[in-house]
């Protein structure tokens, strides 16, 4: 690209924004609190990582801030664009993964980033990256078409067709092959943005990050009171399950950490805390644990 990337701008943006969300969800939980792990990378960079765990709503979230660089780039940054193989890069960004005790409020993900692959010589070649999602087990549809209209509302000053593109990506990319469902409802999915001015591409990365707790928040004050038992509880806890596989599987955030040599604990942050799998479990006809199937397939969401 022609303009020249601002990157102490962005890591300044995504460091304000990891203060932000962490600040928002701990009053959100009413008694947790984030604890942050600082980190160093021996190849380069680092970050901080802040977990809460057994919060009033929260029963593990993480919110992760890091910024590594090195001299080649990784498999996971080349397999899609081999042309920038041999590349030194730059990397930072903020990821969050929240997973509620209660399984009427959904757990959620969210993540923005920036990536700039150099090579003496040539322009250096940079993308912002990103999004946000939403794994219901006990769906309501108004909290859904909440969701999908923040993510629209945010990306409509950019153009009309960006919410359709990146709302259909996000479908396609939280997909689970082998079991040939979606992992939630879905929101948006960007990467390899860099068809519009730095500032430009740079502003859609904030509107998202930004955008993440008003589309979430609303969502967390209608359940986190909603009463729960062991059935509903059994169920989560099976359907946590899908997550785990995806992100070891699928996720290309956590090759990507784990190919860069980040800290491996900051990393699996995202795995729920307690997870189950049952041999070829099979809901009620017609039961609420049923219903989640008619959420998993992608669909307009108004």
């Amino acid at each position: 690209m022609r303009d020249k990337p601002d990157t102490g701008a962005v890591k300044q943006f995504l460091l304000t924004l990891q203060d932000k969300i962490c600040d928002a969800l701990a009053a959100a939980d009413g008694r947790g609190q984030f604890i942050e792990d600082s980190w160093t990378r021996e190849e380069g960079g680092g970050g901080r990582s802040r977990v809460l765990q057994n919060g009033a709503v929260i029963e593990q979230g993480g919110v992760n801030f890091s910024h590594v660089y090195g001299a080649t780039m990784p498999a996971s940054a080349t397999a899609h664009r081999p042309e920038l193989a041999g590349r030194s890069f730059e990397a930072m960004g903020v990821s969050l993964v929240i997973h509620p005790h209660n399984p009427y409020v959904p757990t959620s993900h969210a993540n923005v980033r920036f990536f700039i692959a150099e090579k003496e010589g040539e322009a250096p070649v940079w993308w912002f990256g990103g999004g946000f999602d939403l794994t219901p087990f006990y769906p309501y549809e108004e909290d859904c078409r909440h969701w999908h209209r923040v993510a629209k509302a945010l990306c409509e000053p950019f153009g009309e067709q960006v919410y359709p593109e990146y709302k259909a990506w996000c479908d396609r990319y939280f997909y689970l092959k082998h079991r040939d469902e979606t992992r939630g409802v879905g929101g948006l999915f960007f990467d390899d943005l860099n068809q519009w001015p730095f500032e430009q591409c740079f502003s859609f990365m904030q509107a998202v990050g930004n955008g993440y707790l008003d589309a979430y928040l609303p969502i967390i004050a209608n359940r986190k009171d909603s009463p729960y038992g062991e059935r509903e509880r059994q169920f989560q806890l099976y359907r946590r399950g899908r997550y785990v596989e995806f992100n070891l599987v699928y996720d290309r955030g956590t090759l990507f950490g784990l190919q860069t040599g980040g800290r491996t604990e900051s990393i699996l942050m995202s795995m729920p805390p307690l997870a189950r799998w049952q041999y070829n479990w099979q809901p009620e006809p017609g039961s609420a644990e049923a219903r989640l199937q008619a959420f998993l397939i992608p669909r307009d969401w108004g």
